[in-house]
């Protein structure tokens, strides 16, 4: 009988960002599957929803507060997971901040803030993890999160764009100095994903909704299991020959002129 080289059933998996939009559905999807899930946020009231959703359904986690700017939490949160669950598999860097704001109006302490969550948090994350893994020889999994904004960039957002490229430098770097050990870092960039967080942010009016929508090849946007079922392939050993790439989930490129010529 053929193994399931997708399975991720008894991994433990860390998911940053795990109480909102993308990251709330990551934990759901792995929980779904089997692993052993826990969620992270800097906002404790987001994550008593999710946590109790996935127990309703059958799945096993745990929460902890985390600001991922700070070393010393983003510690206890990879300890919380050897404690609770005896140890951890994979690591999702899903966190991430931003604001709209011209770029000649964007405050040196805006822009330092927008890159401490989004570049410096997932570098603070990563080594947490990889120094348990290189220590006991384990092959951990690494899931970055950047973004659209961080391929193309990003006008409005020059700080997260900035920050999102950097994440994919990062992954590529991570992943050959830890090759040796065993651990795999990939990363994935979404493009417009519809979630409530985004939608009023990004597409305020259902004009603009329109004009995203038909930005995209497909014509549509992006739904949160549509990230998710790319990080379950990430974490499992389908792609144990996969290591510092980027793989952009946008619905394909696409020309607005060239859609409205062919309406």
């Amino acid at each position: 009988m053929n193994r399931d080289v997708f399975s991720v059933d008894g991994k433990v998996v860390i998911v940053t960002g795990g109480g909102t939009g993308i990251g709330a559905e990551i934990a759901r999807e792995f929980a779904g599957r089997g692993a052993k899930v826990l969620i992270a946020s800097r906002n404790a009231e987001h994550l008593g929803p999710v946590a109790e959703g996935i127990r309703a359904d059958g799945g096993v986690v745990e929460s902890i507060t985390c600001d991922v700017r700070d070393p010393s939490q983003v510690e206890r949160m990879v300890e919380r997971a050897y404690e609770k669950f005896g140890g951890l598999d994979v690591l999702i860097n899903n966190h991430g901040a931003s604001f709209f704001q011209p770029a000649e109006e964007i405050s040196p302490n805006g822009f330092a803030t927008i890159v401490a969550i989004n570049l410096q948090g997932t570098f603070l994350c990563s080594k947490a993890a990889a120094l348990k893994w290189i220590a006991a020889k384990h092959h951990g999994r690494i899931i970055n999160m950047s973004s659209d904004a961080g391929v193309y960039g990003a006008p409005g957002m020059s700080h997260y764009g900035a920050a999102k490229a950097g994440v994919q430098n990062l992954t590529r770097t991570l992943a050959m100095e830890w090759a040796r050990h065993g651990i795999l870092v990939n990363c994935i960039a979404p493009g417009p994903i519809d979630t409530p967080e985004a939608g009023a942010r990004t597409w305020p009016t259902p004009e603009l909704r329109r004009t995203i929508e038909h930005s995209t090849a497909l014509r549509r946007l992006g739904r949160v299991e549509e990230i998710a079922w790319p990080c379950v392939f990430f974490a499992s050993d389908a792609s144990s020959f996969v290591t510092g790439q980027t793989i952009s989930i946008d619905g394909g490129p696409s020309s607005l002129l060239f859609v409205q010529q062919h309406e």
